[in-house]
């Protein structure tokens, strides 16, 4: 083996950047972090409007879902980030922390120290909010978190419409209530993305103690009696920790390298090929995620972004960010939406909006002409749980990844009223200065049928998987709630792969939060002192 580590982190992303930026606090531990993808030094990763391509492709893995039986066999094209900083590098950098109930929901479940008060000074001491500093937020923490710098005019008419259909404004939804439409926060600072790498790695690089390595792809992990020692890369290099192994490579990369290493449900292993060292058929199971739907609107003119993506208005907007931090490139493109309710009996929120000032902006949807916006509409506590498994023992290979959207009819009907709130919405008199017509939906959609056809053609991730190697009390859990894996000792899963349930809003925040929380509790373990 190579130079052995205290602690070996598997995966740069959100959760895994948190890690490294903490445990290499003390200067006595010796931290590796290993990332398979590559730098973050392209421009484009720290312009907030970056985010539009980078679901079509740049810093991602390519991945795309299986067949999606319950959608007309539709196939998602799956984006997992591949950089450093993960999926807080390419998001739209909107910051939202989910409802107080989902953590409680947890603390129910038997996960002590993650209900909502638990977790609530996590997401304080990771912050530096340039609003707020209360019982809510923080200030002084790595993570930039901004308002928005570059809003429009129909954000205001998208807020007076909402109000129309009774839907208040709620002036800070990561606060006392989530209800109600808003100015997303951002995780930006000075008009720039702070993704996790830029919060918690990028200004440590210099201590002697952290080793970062990109472009490093782990093989399988290396188990010993029971205990998992260290890592194989995929040339065979081989490195030790002698502390613990700290997984982080997401709800899709956490229970494929785990499955790689031949720890997961023993029968689906043994058919690939692969050895058993651990069997624990819950790894790759309870795969949750927000389907998203939208409605897109003509504009009667240059209402939105679209047309800076013409040669001469991009010069433009490139001039407009270079000196004064404003315009289309300052914009995350969906820092407005909110959070709403498609069952009134729900027990909080159960619809995310995010309205998007221009079309086209992701993969696979579509682009008006003529300019228009896009108001999506996410269902929040999908009843329906997907898989991740290998398609083979070779780590070449994109891994089998079914959300199985729609499963569940309770999901399906809930995600059609989102749909139908949100041509609702468009439709309101404040808007009508602004919006020429609705086109997708569109007129032609009108029954629930119609409504199911459309979106088995129309929809797309939130980008929000999570839950696939569960936290619980329970034998079949994969980890416990010290985040300690269930069957192998010296292994930890630090991501949104623990989850026992996706939370009601986005999920950086929360991968951030988990970071943080397990890097106390590494800490106390191992009688290191904590920040």
């Amino acid at each position: 083996m190579t130079k052995g580590y205290d602690f070996i982190i598997i995966g740069g992303g959100a959760a895994g950047s948190v890690l490294a930026g903490r445990l290499s606090e003390n200067p006595d531990a010796q931290v590796l972090l290993l990332e398979a993808g590559g730098s973050d030094r392209n421009p484009l990763y720290h312009l907030p409007a970056g985010f539009a391509k980078m679901t079509k492709g740049i810093g991602s893995w390519g991945w795309d879902t299986v067949p999606q039986k319950h959608m007309q066999n539709k196939v998602f094209r799956y984006t997992q980030a591949k950089v450093i900083g993960g999926g807080s590098a390419i998001n739209a950098q909107i910051y939202t922390r989910g409802n107080a109930q989902d953590y409680d929901d947890w603390r129910q479940m038997g996960c002590e120290g993650w209900g909502y008060e638990d977790v609530l000074p996590y997401f304080r001491k990771a912050e530096d909010n340039d609003t707020y500093n209360n019982k809510y937020h923080g200030q002084g923490g790595p993570l930039g978190v901004s308002q928005p710098s570059a809003p429009l005019p129909i954000c205001d008419a998208y807020f007076d419409a909402a109000a129309e259909v009774g839907i208040p404004r709620n002036m800070d939804i990561n606060g006392e209530s989530q209800d109600g439409v808003c100015y997303y926060q951002l995780t930006q600072r000075n008009t720039r993305r702070s993704s996790a790498a830029m919060a918690y790695v990028t200004p440590n690089r210099h201590r002697k103690n952290l080793t970062v390595r990109l472009g490093a792809q782990v093989k399988r992990l290396i188990v010993e009696k029971g205990r998992v020692t260290g890592v194989e890369m995929v040339d065979g290099e081989q490195i030790h920790a002698t502390t613990e192994v700290l997984m982080s490579g997401g709800a899709i990369g956490s229970p494929r390298l785990l499955q790689l290493s031949g720890i997961g449900p023993a029968d689906y292993l043994q058919s690939l090929g692969i050895d058993v060292v651990y069997d624990k058929p819950q790894i790759g199971e309870n795969l949750q995620d927000h389907l998203d739907l939208y409605c897109i609107s003509e504009l009667k003119g240059p209402f939105s972004y679209d047309r800076y993506a013409k040669p001469l208005w991009a010069a433009w907007a490139g001039l407009q960010y270079i000196i004064a931090r404003k315009g289309p490139v300052a914009s995350s493109l969906f820092e407005t939406g909110g959070f709403w309710y498609a069952d009134p009996d729900a027990r909080s929120p159960d619809i995310q909006f995010h309205l998007g000032l221009g079309t086209g902006i992701e993969h696979g949807v579509a682009a008006m002409p003529q300019g228009g916006v896009t108001l999506n509409s996410c269902y929040l506590r999908p009843r329906s749980r997907g898989t991740v498994r290998l398609q083979s023992a070779d780590p070449a290979k994109a891994p089998l990844i079914d959300p199985n959207y729609l499963q569940d009819p309770m999901d399906r009907e809930m995600s059609i009223r989102g749909l139908k709130l949100t041509q609702e919405i468009l439709s309101q008199s404040p808007l009508k200065d602004y919006i020429l017509a609705e086109r997708l939906p569109g007129p032609d959609v009108k029954t629930d049928d119609d409504y199911f056809n459309f979106i088995s053609e129309h929809s797309k991730t939130s980008h929000h998987c999570a839950g696939t190697c569960r936290m619980g009390i329970d034998d079949a859990a994969v980890v416990d709630p010290s985040l300690k894996f269930n069957g192998l000792d010296g292994l930890r899963i630090v991501d949104n792969s623990i989850m026992p349930t996706v939370i009601s809003s986005n999920t950086n925040a929360a991968a951030i939060m988990i970071g943080e929380k397990a890097s106390d509790m590494i800490k106390a373990d191992h009688g290191m002192e904590a920040a």
